[in-house]
């Protein structure tokens, strides 16, 4: 490899950060609206993580032949291992829906990684092309260290600011707005128990994995055909099909696949002979399962604002870890509310995407609620000085603004 290239990282990261803090200031010059410069900062952000942790453009380097048939994807780039030696090889976990198959391991989706070992890789010193020194049940309390300690410094901010599957939903929301379509909203009632089914749902997937995985933890067979074999433990039977079971309907998956397929990242024509079974029922990269799932997503995104953040089973862990006590007592990155100064309009519970309604319905201090993603969106609208504001270490990071008399 060459200078140039081993040393691409030192130039290129830091070239990024500059065009993108100038991006940012651009855009916040041009825009006039005052209840709008916010979200323009949030979507410059948006679209630079997804370069940067999506896409994994930026961080490289490129070409190296690791699985040379998928072509020049970033997954080729071990950031886990340059980090943390043999000890954590996948990447580094972080809670923003950027599928590991296709992005591979820079930034690395957590539901991925606990289901994984869990099951095939519980004991097994093999992964995906790299060794493992360390037990599964380890290398799952490296992953909930991980994203717990993201959760406590950020919460779902990461959500709202850094998630390509957000920025995804956002443009179905521009899309709609464009067509000058009204949102549809659930009911409080229907809106509290989609929040509830995130838990349910991280549960089920979880317990599936323990079923499937239960001859390497436990030494029983649960499920016919689920006995790692081969060399890298994923050849026996259903393992090789059924190996992490969420992302068998993950909408990100599929669209993280064609994405990288379409800027030439990954090879379209390898990534469609890797399918099994009839109407591509299965497949490692994409499935009509899949498929099917990104598309009812879509359509129920445009209908509804950030509709899979409502029911998405990694919001739910990062929230827990942020907004649940005794997480949320340390939590750096929270929303809170000036009592005195709200005079319950309600404009703030209306334009939350995800129709949380705690910076409507507590009294003050501490709004912050697992359905929040700190979009801001809420601070941005609000017409009273200082009636919300966004704080990380209690240091006001965004606050509300008098933009009605401001504009007189």
């Amino acid at each position: 490899m060459s200078a140039v290239t081993e040393n691409s990282p030192f130039i290129v990261i830091p070239l990024y950060i500059v065009i993108v803090i100038i991006s940012a200031i651009f855009i916040l010059k041009l825009t006039k609206d005052k209840t709008r410069k916010i979200s323009s900062l949030r979507l410059i952000i948006q679209i630079a993580a997804v370069v940067a942790i999506f896409m994994g453009l930026i961080l490289g380097p490129f070409n190296v032949p690791l699985f040379q048939p998928l072509g020049p994807t970033p997954r080729d780039h071990l950031i886990g291992a340059d980090f943390l030696g043999n000890q954590f090889p996948d990447g580094i976990s972080f809670p923003v829906l950027a599928c590991y198959y296709p992005n591979g391991r820079t930034v690395t989706c957590p539901i991925w990684q606990l289901q994984a070992y869990i099951f095939p890789f519980w004991n097994h010193s093999r992964g995906y092309d790299v060794l493992y020194s360390t037990s599964g049940l380890e290398k799952i309390g490296i992953v909930v260290g991980l994203v717990a300690a993201a959760a406590i410094i950020l919460g779902r901010s990461v959500c709202g600011w850094l998630c390509p599957f957000g920025l995804y939903q956002d443009v179905l929301t521009r899309i709609r707005k464009s067509a000058r379509l009204r949102h549809l909203s659930f009911s409080d009632k229907n809106s509290v128990k989609l929040g509830q089914a995130r838990y349910v749902i991280i549960a089920i997937f979880l317990l599936l994995s323990v079923i499937f995985g239960s001859y390497a933890i436990f030494g029983t067979e649960l499920v016919p055909g689920t006995i790692p074999g081969g060399p890298q433990g994923t050849e026996a039977g259903l393992v090789g099909k059924i190996n992490e079971p969420f992302c068998l309907v993950c909408p990100a998956r599929p669209l993280c696949v064609l994405a990288e397929c379409a800027v030439g990242a990954m090879k379209y024509s390898y990534v469609s002979q890797i399918t099994y079974g009839p109407l591509w029922i299965e497949g490692f990269y994409i499935s009509s399962i899949n498929i099917a799932v990104l598309i009812a997503v879509t359509i129920l995104a445009l209908a509804y604002r950030r509709f899979w953040c409502r029911i998405c089973p990694l919001g739910a862990i990062t929230g827990f870890f942020s907004t649940f006590k005794p997480f949320k007592n340390i939590a750096l990155t929270k929303l809170e509310k000036n009592q005195q100064k709200c005079t319950k309009c309600g404009v703030c519970k209306r334009v939350c995407p995800t129709q949380a309604t705690a910076m409507y319905d507590m009294k003050g201090g501490d709004v912050t609620e697992s359905r929040c993603m700190l979009c801001a969106r809420c601070i941005e609208i609000c017409p009273y000085e200082g009636a919300l504001k966004m704080t990380f270490a209690r240091k006001t990071l965004a606050e509300s603004q008098n933009w009605l008399q401001k504009d007189k």
